[in-house]
């Protein structure tokens, strides 16, 4: 019989690394694994509506991702996160248009143009909080729409730019089902790189920024430069998004990222949960599957008294605002720490059941 003193009592990590492991359990690693293994099954089992669904999942995934390194994980905030998108889908067509560099290396390079242009708008933006930096954010959205309606040469302007379709060694990949697994490898190797800046020197130095300023400037972190680099980094994976949107639908235009995208970005932030990587992805397919599910209620109500009552079909759009809009509130009254936060609880719960502590 072992001894009591030889018998643990709890969860104990005896060391940083333990502490800061991506996976706390063998179990939660291999459950990752074979969900992205299965994941790669998506295109044999799931029909072309349901593929789009997911790449676009998979893309704004990546476009949140970026955001909530600046929100959630250094506490800044922006409602320009649009504008970087579109800059990385710009970017990346004119690139594999206009010079010999294949789209398989014009998306990185494209991040990486547009992570230059966030650090420039995140130096300003590093001295401000609160109303102020919405406002400079605010600011960046605009400069950067007015410079794609009338950089003709680079955008367009009023015309659509044209984009490639990714090609790699020679090989172009057409079609949902071969770009689905483009994006899925965006997509897993992007929330790595995030999930390990977080363990690093530099992602802890970023929480520390967020969690209290004045502490972190004592203990020698410099506030501008982290809070630069937030913005750079956000606007990295924002055009890595873009750049992936671009070259999956091979139309670039200005519609549709206006002020409004930016703030669906933000919500995925919200309801997902701030500072959470998991809950981005959450926060994201939800988003994303919200307007259709309302598409999905309409279909089935057409024609009813509801439908006659409402006019569902005749103002889908507006409802769809009106939700999103009511969504974020009751998450930031009820659920303030988002999706990620009551899965958490979830397995908490049945991970003691049927104890209630």
């Amino acid at each position: 019989m072992a001894s009591p003193s030889l018998i643990p009592s709890g969860d104990f990590r005896t060391s940083y690394a333990v502490d800061t492991t991506i996976f706390p359990t063998t179990t939660s690693r291999n459950f990752a694994i074979l969900g992205i293994i299965l994941t790669c099954f998506a295109p044999l089992v799931f029909s072309e509506y349901w593929l789009a669904i997911l790449i676009q999942i998979g893309i704004f995934g990546i476009a949140a991702l970026g955001l909530n390194i600046l929100v959630g994980f250094t506490g800044q905030i922006s409602i320009g996160h649009a504008a970087f998108f579109l800059l990385g889908a710009f970017t990346s067509a004119y690139i594999s248009n206009k010079t010999p560099i294949p789209v398989f290396f014009a998306i990185p390079l494209a991040g990486l143009v547009t992570a230059m242009v966030g650090l420039i708008f995140g130096l300003p933006a590093a001295r401000l909080k609160g109303l102020y930096l919405v406002i400079a954010t605010l600011a960046a959205q605009y400069i950067l729409l007015d410079f794609f309606s009338r950089a003709e040469w680079f955008s367009g302007g009023s015309v659509p730019a044209m984009a490639n379709p990714f090609s790699i060694f020679g090989y172009v990949l057409r079609g949902d089902r071969q770009y689905f697994y483009v994006v899925l490898a965006y997509v897993v190797v992007s929330y790595l790189l995030v999930t390990n800046l977080m363990r690093s020197r530099d992602g802890r130095a970023l929480v520390a920024v967020r969690d209290h300023y004045l502490s972190a400037e004592i203990m020698g972190i410099n506030l501008t430069k982290y809070r630069t680099l937030s913005f750079g980094l956000a606007a990295f994976f924002a055009g890595i998004a873009g750049a992936l949107y671009a070259h999956y639908q091979l139309v670039v235009s200005n519609e549709g990222f206006g002020i409004e995208r930016s703030i669906l970005f933000l919500a995925m932030v919200i309801i997902g949960g701030t500072g959470s990587i998991m809950g981005t992805l959450m926060g994201t397919a939800f988003v994303v599957l919200l307007p259709e599910s309302m598409e999905w209620i309409s279909a089935e109500l057409k024609g009813s008294a509801i439908d006659r009552a409402l006019q569902l079909n005749n103002n889908l759009t507006f409802l769809r605002e009106i939700a999103i809009g009511l969504i974020i509130i009751a998450f930031l009254v009820f659920e303030p720490d988002g999706l990620a936060h009551r899965w958490r609880q979830i397995k908490t719960y049945w991970k003691l059941y049927p104890f209630s502590h």
